[in-house]
Formats: C-alpha cells, structure tokens, sequence
C-alpha cells in the first residue's frame, strides 16, 4: 500500500451508516477501543471510556464554538444565494462559500439589513466579501451577534437534510466557548454534562481553541496526497496548554482538530495563529500520545491523520471492523480510541 496515493485511503462504506442524528444521550454512542500495544480491538459504549484512558494522561480538548454560518439572501436582481462563512480575515473582510454565481462587485441582501458586497473571487472557490449593515462594517463579533438570528448551524454536506433547532444543541460541545467555527469538533459531541465534570475531577484537563473551517470538508483532489494543499484555520493555546504540550506528560486529543494543533505547536511553537498542519503515515505525531476520534471519509485528510497513528493497514481494518460491527460514521456518528 503507497502512503502518499490517495486511493490507498478508500474503504466501503454503506450510506445506511452515515449518521443523519446522534444518539440520545450522547455518551450511548458505541467506542471503538484499540490497543496499540496488545493489538487488542475492544466495543464498548463512549459512557465507559474511562474504563480504558491511561491513568496519568492529560487530556486536550477544544472549546471552539459553531456560529450560525449558513445564510440566505438575495442578489440586486433578486435571485437567491446561500453563503457559508468560512473564516473571518482582517476588518470587515470574510471568507465565505457562495451557492450562485457571483462576480466581483455584486451585492447581497439578508434579514436585519445586512449587506455583502463580493470583493474577490478565489481559485479555491472561495470568495472574499464585506459585510455590513446599515452602511457600517460589520467586524467579527457583531456580524456573529446578527448569524445567530438569521443564520443556521451548518450541518456537514453528508448529511442530506435541513437542520433544525435541535441541531443548534446537539452539533455544539457541551464545553464550546470561543465562537468561531463553521464546523464541530466531533470527536467531543460525545460528552455529557456528567461526563465532562468526571473528566475534570479525574484527569488534568486542559483546552485550546481551534476554529474548524469549511475547509475541513474539502476533499483530497491531488492524487498524490503530498500535492494537497492543505487548508489553514486559526488557532489559539493558552500558556498553561502550551506548558504541557512542552512537558513529558502523555497526551490524549480528543479530535483530530486538537491533534493538529498540538503536533503544529510542538514543531513551531508558536501559541497563536493559523494551523495548516496535513498529518498522514509520512508526516507522524511527535507529541500527542492517544486519540479520540470519530470515523472520517474515505480519502480524507483526516483518516490519513488517522493512518499517521496506527499505519494504513491498520485503519482500514479498524474502519472494516467498524462497517462490519454497524457503527455509525461521521460527525453525528460513533467514536474510536486509540491507546
């Protein structure tokens, strides 16, 4: 199996089994356990993970939270568009997806008076916009004050329905705090209000913030995975996170958003900025020790993260084992832990 070939990251998986909700409550859902050392594959339920954490771990978890990113509106000839935020950029000046053709200098309409005006067309398929309302730009925190009245929580776009207001509890971790992600960190959906009081009293918790782009979903174009451009997401850890990532103590990162963020810091130490990190079996973990996680795409960057872990063969056969056992896959979907 080549590494660096895209192909070699496909599995089958039936569509029945792609989650459309999660489990009630959350921590019923079914845990994946494997262990490294003894090879041994153990399914349990999230409620019993720990059962099977390390002792003396300390655990890494992200409080980002999902702003309402997706929105509908109208163009000055009163077609409608979607827009999905993507990542704000500097003043008024955001990274959206637009459903519809635009060009720049085309102007949009939404409720509460907000405006967008096109200021660039990216190669990416991004655009740069400006929002405003009432004439006055509207900076990061304003402009998420008004998505949380005309937005809505933007469902992944394998989950083929609209979303609904249970949603906006449900696809938010009971941790998250720091508005700014037009993704979950999915790995943590799994956590109860019980749940995450017993990990505070039994292990050192620590958080970091990473703000989960729209970028998360883009699929692995190159063929050769080494030709992917890897999308960037902004990122911050606090000094006593960055005081343990610099320690000896074990790691476990709940997601694969934390992974990154970790492995970035511990190559560039640098505690604020934007994450670009592609992890995969030629670019391994340095630092983070055990991963929580969920069940990602085929050919994805984020099963290649998951491949950096335990090799290719390895997670394919996790993933097989998965298929065959019925667990439910993606962000609504069940975990699996790697010790």
């Amino acid at each position: 199996m080549d590494p660096l070939l895209k192909s070699t990251y496909d599995y089958t998986l039936p569509p029945e089994l792609i989650a459309t909700h999660p489990v009630e409550p959350r921590d019923e859902a079914r845990l994946l356990v494997f262990d490294r050392k003894s090879g041994v594959i153990t399914h349990t339920l999230f409620k019993h993970l720990f059962d099977f954490l390390p002792a003396d771990v300390a655990v890494l978890l992200n409080d980002t939270k999902v702003v309402k990113a997706r929105i509908f509106g109208k163009k000055e000839s009163g077609g409608e568009v979607e827009v999905l935020l993507n990542a704000p950029l500097q003043e008024n000046l955001y990274s959206v997806y637009i459903r519809g053709r635009v060009k720049v200098g085309t102007k949009l309409f939404f409720d509460e008076k907000m405006e967008a005006e096109i200021r660039e067309l990216k190669e990416d398929g991004t655009r740069i916009v400006a929002f405003s309302q009432e004439g006055k730009p509207l900076h990061t925190k304003a402009l998420f004050d008004v998505l949380e009245k005309i937005g809505h929580i933007p469902l992944p776009p394998y989950i083929k329905r609209e979303d609904t207001d249970d949603d906006s509890v449900d696809y938010q971790t009971v941790f998250a705090k720091e508005q700014g992600a037009v993704a979950a960190p999915t790995a943590s959906l799994h956590f109860t209000d019980t749940m995450f009081e017993v990990l505070k009293k039994r292990y050192e918790t620590h958080f970091l913030t990473l703000h989960v782009g729209a970028g998360t979903f883009k699929p692995v174009e190159a063929e050769h995975i080494k030709d992917h451009i890897m999308h960037s997401e902004i990122y911050t850890i606090p000094s006593l996170t960055c005081k343990l990532i610099e320690s000896p103590k074990n790691i476990l990162a709940v997601g694969t958003t934390v992974t990154r963020t970790v492995e970035y810091f511990a190559r560039t130490k640098v505690p604020v900025g934007k994450c670009d990190l592609f992890l995969h079996p030629q670019n391994c973990p340095i630092r983070v020790n055990h991963l929580l996680t969920n069940f990602h795409l085929p050919k994805s960057t984020l099963i290649m993260l998951v491949a950096s872990f335990v090799g290719i063969e390895k997670t394919l056969e996790l993933y097989e084992e998965a298929v065959k056992e019925k667990y439910r896959f993606f962000s609504y979907g069940d975990a699996m832990l790697i010790i």
